[in-house]
């Protein structure tokens, strides 16, 4: 079995048929089509940076202080200032501490030492 081209070759549309110029006519309006939407992402893209730019010129680099700040004594706990503190007992209750080392249990009746 030999890989040999046919002799016959494709069949073309012949050039001034309609399918071969509705093809053409849908490539053209795909293609102005796609470059119309990048000539626009690229317009709406440029307006974005001249906002920002424009907006960035006018603003205050440093602006001041409207209020004088007062002197205040502030806590170690930001949360006893804001109120959230949760109802704590005074002093916490004291756990028994062991003896000697903790170690994990290994079964009943199984020894320690």
């Amino acid at each position: 079995m030999a890989l040999t081209p046919d002799s016959d070759p494709p069949e073309l549309p012949e050039r001034g048929s309609d399918m071969m110029s509705a093809e053409v006519m849908q490539r053209l309006r795909t293609g102005i089509g796609g470059v119309m939407a990048v000539i626009v992402a690229v317009g709406i893209a440029h307006v974005i940076t001249t906002r920002a730019l424009q907006n960035e010129e006018t603003t205050v680099p440093q602006a001041a202080a409207t209020v004088e700040p007062t002197a205040t004594a502030s806590s170690s706990d930001p949360l006893t200032d804001a109120g959230v503190v949760p109802d704590l007992p005074e002093q916490a209750e004291a756990e028994p501490v062991p003896e000697g080392p903790v170690l994990p249990e290994t079964g009943e009746g199984a020894s320690i030492e």
